[in-house]
């Protein structure tokens, strides 16, 4: 029995293409690529090929996904070096549950030659494009002198979509023009309660048809209450802990940035302490038995107590979500560790994926909700009332709120009532946030851009490349502070303390090189920008064809080369075009910002120049 750190290989160009001068950018969409054994992992490479020549069968156990599968070639190949005739197959399998370990090794099969394809076909890409359009951008920009003379100007498929979606809520906040409207409110008070009816149209942006309808309410006196409904409602438990799920509910809940959350996970699971933290499977399997998992939680002084009162038949089989992966089973406590044992930040960690766990084995949390509906001079309002009758699952995830509402009086319906008070409000619609991490997480997530063990990875290569800079503000005030990377504060789920920022709220503001990088392409005239998650998108969609067998490896390889060369000699047909007929000026701008938004975008726009 052996291991493997990761990939065995990497794959790069030919001496003769390295050199950034060597070559023309869009050479490298043609250049041959060599595949061979990372220098850092030659022992392990070594190992397996003498390992192979004194065994008649590899039993391949790595993950069941496609980089697994992928990973599981590189072991094959360097065991064939070593024995030609050995027998190779593979494990199927998703947990280390014993009985389902037993099967997986009863049950092997071979190794899947099309995902094997589809990652080498995606690594090969991930290769040829990111070199060329980093080299053509990086040598282009480097030319304007100031602080880009000595910057590289990186690209990804996936790293500018993750920009893009910054950028995009950027503007979204810095063109946002602000609208006034006008609204009406009811309020009455009864048996020593005071309630707010809402109006059913909530708002119009026309002062004078407020007026008039409000003054038809005021002539009408007498209201009807027209509905009136109690009925059960609960809130559900929370569905069992993804990788993506993870990285965005760290951020939010213990202020912590997505890779740092990561890597305290990582290490979580190497000391034995946690599953597996590289998952997109939200449903557990019927054969892990989640008693005995909780079990070790009950000596606990902070959750034990609930855990004890699932074990003593509170107990529910959690919700099953619809993502399964095949290859690793939710995020959950696999052994029980005292606070003390773990740094702060670890045990939040910890203490976040128990409180996840022990909820989706709990109730869910049940209340019984009220609605008053009453018609005031023919227009609608309603008053709602939420009575929480059973906290359940809240009672060990306090990540969550679920509190009882106004308690409303007793009415009768079709009953006649005049309004203590009615008024007129006015306000005006507010400007959208600036992306937060969870919120761009998500996006990424929703758009398939990278995966559950990469786009912490993209989120931190745009911070450190400089196209966004972090901005923390305070929930309670305006205060701000910005910064290139940032710190994110601590959060605490319970007991939990506060550090380097509190309750402030990381939010992402793209630079200026970050803003015209990403306007730079989509002003270009492409059909499809690079700053938009449409190319990555249909790069994943064909990657399940070759892995369903309806498309060649070869194929995808071309197909996506041909779409983004055409884009390539687009750019750079623009780039010369504006570069020959005028003189480009630099300016630098101070205070931590960089090259100028105005200038860049006349670099890379068809001669129209859009000030920002």
């Amino acid at each position: 029995m052996t291991s493997v750190l990761g990939h065995l290989t990497g794959a790069e160009f030919p001496p003769q293409y390295r050199k950034w001068q060597g070559c023309r950018p869009i050479d490298l969409f043609d250049a041959p690529v060599l595949v061979g054994v990372d220098p850092e992992h030659e022992a392990i490479a070594k190992n397996i090929t003498k390992q192979a020549r004194y065994a008649k069968a590899l039993f391949i156990w790595t993950d069941c996904d496609r980089e697994g599968e992928y990973i599981g070639s590189e072991v094959r190949q360097r065991a064939i070096e070593g024995n030609p005739t050995i027998d190779v197959k593979r494990a199927i399998f998703s947990n280390s549950e014993r009985m389902h370990v037993i099967r997986a090794a009863q049950n092997p099969v071979p190794l899947d030659d099309r995902q094997v394809d589809a990652v080498a076909a995606r690594i090969e890409l991930d290769l040829r494009l990111g070199a060329s359009f980093t080299r053509f951008q990086t040598l282009t920009l480097q030319k304007l002198g100031g602080d880009l003379a000595e910057r590289v100007i990186s690209y990804g498929s996936c790293q500018f979509p993750t920009l893009g979606f910054v950028v995009d809520r950027y503007f979204r906040v810095k063109n946002f023009v602000p609208e006034k409207f006008w609204s009406i409110k009811v309020m009455h008070r009864r048996e020593d309660m005071d309630v707010t009816f809402s109006w059913r149209r909530y708002r119009l942006f026309d002062r004078m048809s407020v007026v008039i309808i409000f003054e038809r309410c005021l002539a009408s006196r007498l209201a009807v209450v027209t509905k009136l409904q109690k009925r059960p409602t609960r809130k559900w438990r929370p569905l069992p802990l993804t990788t993506v799920e993870l990285q965005r509910l760290g951020s939010m809940f213990l202020r912590m940035d997505s890779q740092k959350v990561m890597k305290i996970a990582e290490e979580l699971y190497n000391k034995g302490w946690i599953s597996y933290p590289r998952t997109e499977t939200d449903q557990f399997d019927k054969d892990i038995d989640l008693k005995r998992l909780i079990e070790k939680q009950t000596q606990d002084h902070a959750w034990g107590s609930h855990a004890q009162t699932l074990l003593n038949g509170a107990f529910k089989q959690p919700r099953g979500g619809r993502k399964n992966d095949q290859a690793h089973p939710p995020i959950h406590p696999v052994n029980y560790t005292l606070p003390g044992s773990l740094s702060h930040e670890s045990h939040r960690v910890y203490e976040f994926v128990v409180r996840r766990f022990l909820a989706c084995c709990s109730e869910d949390a049940i209340g019984q909700s009220s609605i008053v509906e009453i018609d005031y001079g023919g227009e609608i309002f309603f008053a709602n009332g939420l009575l929480v009758l059973e906290k359940n699952y809240l009672l060990v995830y306090p990540y969550e709120k679920w509190e009882s509402s106004q308690q409303l009086p007793d009415f009768r319906e079709g009953e006649s009532f005049e309004p203590t008070e009615a008024n007129i409000t006015d306000g005006e619609t507010s400007a959208p946030g600036y992306l937060t991490e969870p919120e761009l997480i998500s996006l990424m997530d929703a758009n398939g851009i990278g995966t559950d063990a990469t786009m912490a990875e993209h989120i931190e290569k745009i911070k450190v490349r400089e196209y966004v800079m972090t901005h923390s503000r305070s929930r309670g005030g305006d205060g701000a502070s910005t910064s290139g990377r940032g710190n994110r504060g601590g959060h605490g789920g319970r007991g939990g303390g506060s550090a380097g920022g509190g309750n402030s709220v990381q939010q992402f503001i793209p630079t200026n090189l970050g803003v015209a990088l990403i306007e730079g392409y989509n002003s270009i005239g492409l059909e499809t920008s690079l700053g938009k998650p449409f190319l990555r998108k249909e790069m994943e969609v064909k990657m399940r064809q070759i892995c369903a067998g309806t498309k060649s490896r070869n194929d995808f390889i071309q197909e996506t080369l041909d779409e983004y060369r055409g884009v390539l000699i687009r750019t750079q047909e623009q780039v010369r075009l504006l570069q020959a007929g005028r003189k480009i000026h630099h300016p630098v701008v101070r205070g931590g910002d960089f090259a100028s938004t105005k200038l860049l975008l006349e670099m890379w726009k068809d001669g129209r120049i859009r000030a920002t």
